[in-house]
């Protein structure tokens, strides 16, 4: 009975429960698989069954979690171990080491108990390096910094995609100096492709700045995303600029050289037009300001041989003016080829000269030179 016990109890010892199914009237089924020594990611040392003193497995495992959990390190790039190491204290080994480290590159370095531990890195592992204030992490067989460069995208409050790969949701955006000034550069592969800024209203464009498919500088609106005005234009090899759509001063119309010289016209007693405009027809040359203003001109040939007295006249002429005046204008007149004689150039009404030249002695083939001035509205 003795034997017997001692029998059952090492078949028991052996059992794994989680193997037997419930409510099988089987027996023992089968043996559980033996416990490893070490834990899959860290190698934490397990505690074995019937194992004597196991507080040192225990204080082993803790050992290897309080090297490298929250890891820290206070360097990186050391292929010697310093001379005095403080108990504790973590270093990653650099490329080359010597010494204590030989032959453990990029292994994690403890002092503990007088003597350095060791181990061995597992990819995503990071660390804090203190002497350079960063980041690293065990990626691809290697330390390397964990920076932002080279992200696919990054959201922040709102998600990035192909198109955008930053992308910014919030009340404002911030890019402030770090002691002097500050430049947003926005850069463009080749002349012909597009740097700018685009204003959008619902994702739809309303106002786009920059060098949109070619070097000059651009400022074009639009009124519903379709289609685009050029408002502005600067050129990038002149550095003139063009207004391409017109300007407007306080509401009125800003005045250039494509419109100073130009048809004039009116609006209520506003120009809408050019600011000169200078013409002729059969009855002579004119010019018509802005303001209104008129001046009108022409050259009439007079024979001045019709005694008066002891003068002699050219009769009663009339011209009509080239242009027709808004009311009755001031008119004058002078003799072209001759000081020997004068003119009444009167203006008779808004459309026409009535007129006469005078002269001491008959004169034939000469010619008036007449003028009028008013208003054209």
């Amino acid at each position: 009975m003795g034997a017997l016990r001692g029998q059952r109890a090492q078949v028991t010892g052996a059992v794994n429960i989680r193997s037997i199914r419930s409510g099988a009237n089987t027996g023992l089924e089968k043996e559980a698989a033996p416990m490893p020594d070490l834990s899959v990611n860290l190698s934490l040392p397990y505690i074995q069954p019937a194992q004597a003193q196991k507080h040192v497995t225990h204080n082993e495992a803790l050992q290897i979690l309080d090297a490298v959990v929250q890891l820290a390190v206070l360097s990186h790039d050391l292929a010697v171990p310093p001379a005095d190491p403080t108990p504790g204290a973590r270093y990653v080994v650099a490329q080359g080491a010597e010494g204590a480290w030989a032959g453990r590159d990029d292994a994690l370095a403890l002092y503990q108990g007088g003597a350095w531990m060791f181990f061995a890195p597992q990819p995503g592992w990071r660390a804090f390096v203190a002497d350079i204030a960063a980041d690293i992490v065990w990626h691809d067989g290697a330390w390397r910094l964990s920076s932002l460069d080279n992200l696919p995208g990054v959201g922040i409050n709102a998600a990035a995609d192909a198109a955008n790969r930053l992308a910014v949701s919030a009340d404002a955006t911030l890019l402030s100096h770090e002691g002097a000034g500050h430049r947003l550069k926005i850069n463009k592969a080749g002349t012909n492709d597009t740097a700018s800024l685009l204003f959008q209203t619902g994702f739809s464009g309303r106002a786009e700045m920059g060098c949109a498919g070619s070097d000059d500088f651009t400022v074009k609106v639009s009124p519903g995303g379709d289609t685009w005005f050029t408002a502005l234009q600067i050129g990038a090899d002149t550095g003139v600029l063009d207004l391409a759509a017109g300007a407007t001063i306080g509401g009125q119309g800003a005045y250039h050289a494509g419109n100073l010289l130009g048809p004039v016209s009116e609006q209520d007693g506003m120009p809408t037009g050019a600011v000169i405009e200078r013409g002729s027809t059969a009855n002579g040359t004119y010019v018509r300001f802005a303001d209104g203003t008129q001046i009108c001109t022409a050259d009439v040939n007079v024979d001045i041989d019709t005694p008066v007295g002891a003068l002699f006249f050219s009769g009663v002429v009339t011209q009509d003016f080239p242009m027709p005046f808004v009311e009755k204008p001031v008119g004058s007149g002078a003799m072209a080829n001759t000081i020997n004689g004068w003119v009444n150039g009167r203006a008779g009404n808004a459309t026409q000269w009535t007129c006469a030249a005078y002269s001491h002695a008959a004169r034939t083939g000469d010619t008036m030179q007449l003028v009028a001035v008013g208003r054209w509205f």
